[in-house]
């Protein structure tokens, strides 16, 4: 609940100012989704950085929450709760936008965690919180471009330096210094005043310095800066940009196309690791931003191969909540105000995936990816925003798994309350997903195509090989820890000792039934030479087989196996 006028930056404080921030988004959500024109056009600049402070907010709440609850004696100190709201915006952070305003948090919480048991922190304190929050998103971004919310954040600071009071004279003067330098973004980059825009990002970032002025002052200053800019011939631009959508990114190189995919997670590893991470991912892409630190990070970066982006993460440490999206032909970088937001595409594809590898492989078919990690299944709201990513009026929705049904048909229902049409497809294992995926043609009907891959899908045997956990009764018998178990379509049908041995004859066992191609997809911890062993398998016995092999990355099962 926000409270003002906060004298001084206290936990409560921290806790209004994160409340008032995200009614400050909320009501600006669908005025910054529209003018955001740079780099990439898919409309969801505001929504991220809702997403983002909400993130934030939650986290707070909880630390609020529990010293309510008598979890915790007392009350929670300034830095308990700045810490807070830069690990929910680090963990929550949405795109570009998003990531960075986590990064400009987490520089605030530095100082303002400094303070130790410090109950509160004063105008000075403000003013330095402020200089580290745009001094550490500045570095956070690998080239980072004048005209974006990097160059709002640092007027604010710089704003903020000059003036002299409370805490409520510092974040007013921060707040006019980002007013100003948003009104002249259009003019220190050429893609905004040809669109007639001012940047996204920095309109955002606005928005949440007015809600620290309303913390400190009691007052919500309205904003009175152009939303547009004042560039000639603007309008019929300004109104496709309204209808279109963009995601802002304070990096990227002017004058070439843009790679076709964004791809974000998070990532625990170490600062070494990080730094090789930045190298190879620059190599990789471009809009690259990586935030956090103290072992966890949020890594976003825009790329023409996503499997090789995820992969870089695998190798620095260990990557989860990785969410891979596809732009399009119609949705490429918007590079010198050459290219227009489009509208949403017709049709798309959402899918859940069990493993890094996968995701990429998705990806590139033009599939909206969620990971799921072993013990980590999406909830019903990772599933909606998959679905609003992907930007389109139709969507597909492959859950790839039996036990998501109902997840899946949850989210379906909120998206079709949205205006979405969603079909979706009980898919119940990965390669039933690459089956139906194969079959998608989206310039078809909507219904025939659904039709066609649900059909594909269904004609698709699935199976898996895992390594048992405990003791448990089967279909197959009694297995022990350790034991190497065949299930097929979701039961167990082999226990063996040998995962070789084992995947051999469960793959016997499906193509008994028949069969014209054989999908075997391998996790990171399947034996060396499983995949040549079980080709040659099928080609001495099967002649008509063909046989297709993917690497799933950290996918929980040794090896799927698909049979259609």
């Amino acid at each position: 609940m926000a409270q003002v006028p906060q004298t001084f930056f206290d936990a409560l404080a921290v806790r209004t100012w994160c409340s008032l921030a995200l009614t400050q988004l909320g009501r600006a959500r669908e005025e910054i989704d529209s003018i955001n024109v740079y780099p990439v056009a898919d409309g969801d600049t505001g929504t991220n950085l809702y997403l983002t402070v909400e993130s934030a907010a939650t986290a707070v709440e909880a630390v609020f929450a529990g010293h309510e609850a008598g979890a915790v004696s007392g009350s929670p100190s300034l830095a308990d709760a700045a810490r807070a709201m830069a690990h929910g915006a680090l963990i929550g952070a949405r795109g570009n936008s998003g990531t960075i305003l986590a990064q400009l948090l987490r520089g605030m919480s530095k100082v303002l965690a400094a303070e130790g048991e410090a109950p509160h922190t004063d105008g000075d304190g403000l003013r330095l919180a402020l200089r580290h929050a745009a001094d550490s998103a500045r570095r956070a971004v690998a080239h980072p471009v004048e005209g974006t919310v990097l160059s709002v954040a640092s007027a604010a600071a710089d704003a903020a330096a000059g003036a002299e009071g409370d805490c409520g004279a510092i974040s007013r003067a921060a707040y006019q210094g980002a007013c100003a330098a948003l009104a002249v973004t259009p003019a220190q980059l050429a893609v905004l005043e040809d669109a007639g825009v001012v940047d996204a990002g920095g309109r955002g970032l606005v928005a949440v310095l007015a809600a620290l002025v309303e913390t400190f002052t009691g007052e919500a200053p309205g904003f009175s800066g152009p939303v547009v800019g004042a560039g000639a011939g603007t309008h019929a631009r300004v109104a496709s940009a309204r209808h279109g959508h963009a995601e802002d990114c304070a990096g990227g190189p002017d004058g070439e196309d843009g790679p076709a995919f964004e791809v974000i997670y998070l990532l625990e590893a170490g600062d070494a690791a990080v730094d090789r991470l930045r190298q190879r991912l620059d190599d990789l892409g471009d809009s690259l931003v990586v935030v956090g630190g103290d072992g966890l990070w949020n890594v976003h970066v825009h790329v023409d191969d996503a499997g090789a982006a995820v992969e870089a993460g695998v190798e620095a440490g260990r990557p989860y909540r990785i969410r891979i999206t596809h732009f399009g032909a119609d949705d490429a970088h918007a590079r010198g105000g050459e290219r227009r937001p489009r509208e949403r595409v017709q049709r798309a594809v959402v899918a859940v995936v069990p493993g890094e590898g996968l995701a990429g492989l998705y990806a590139e078919a033009g599939a909206t990816t969620v990971l799921a990690r072993p013990g980590e299944p999406p909830a019903s709201g990772e599933l909606v925003e998959a679905v609003r990513r992907a930007h389109a009026r139709e969507v597909v929705l492959l859950p790839n798994d039996a036990d998501l049904r109902h997840t899946a048909a949850a989210a379906a229902e909120q998206a079709r309350a949205e205006g979405i049409r969603v079909a979706l497809i009980p898919t119940r294992s990965a390669v039933q997903g690459i089956a139906a995926l194969a079959v998608h043609e989206p310039d078809r009907r909507f219904d025939e195509d659904v039709v066609s891959m649900t059909s594909a899908a269904g004609a698709t045997r699935y199976a898996e090989v895992a390594v048992a956990e405990r003791q448990s009764w089967t279909m197959a018998g009694i297995c022990q820890a350790g034991d190497v178990l065949g299930l097929v379509d979701g039961d167990v049908a082999v226990i063996g000792a040998d995962v070789t041995a084992t995947a051999a004859a469960v793959l016997e066992r499906m193509l008994a039934a028949g069969g014209e191609l054989v999908t075997l997809v391998l996790g990171d911890e399947a034996p060396a030479g499983i995949a040549e062993h079980l080709e040659a398998r099928v080609r001495e016995a099967y002649l008509a087989v063909d046989t297709v092999v993917y690497r799933g990355g950290r996918q929980g099962a040794l090896l799927l196996i698909g049979v259609e």
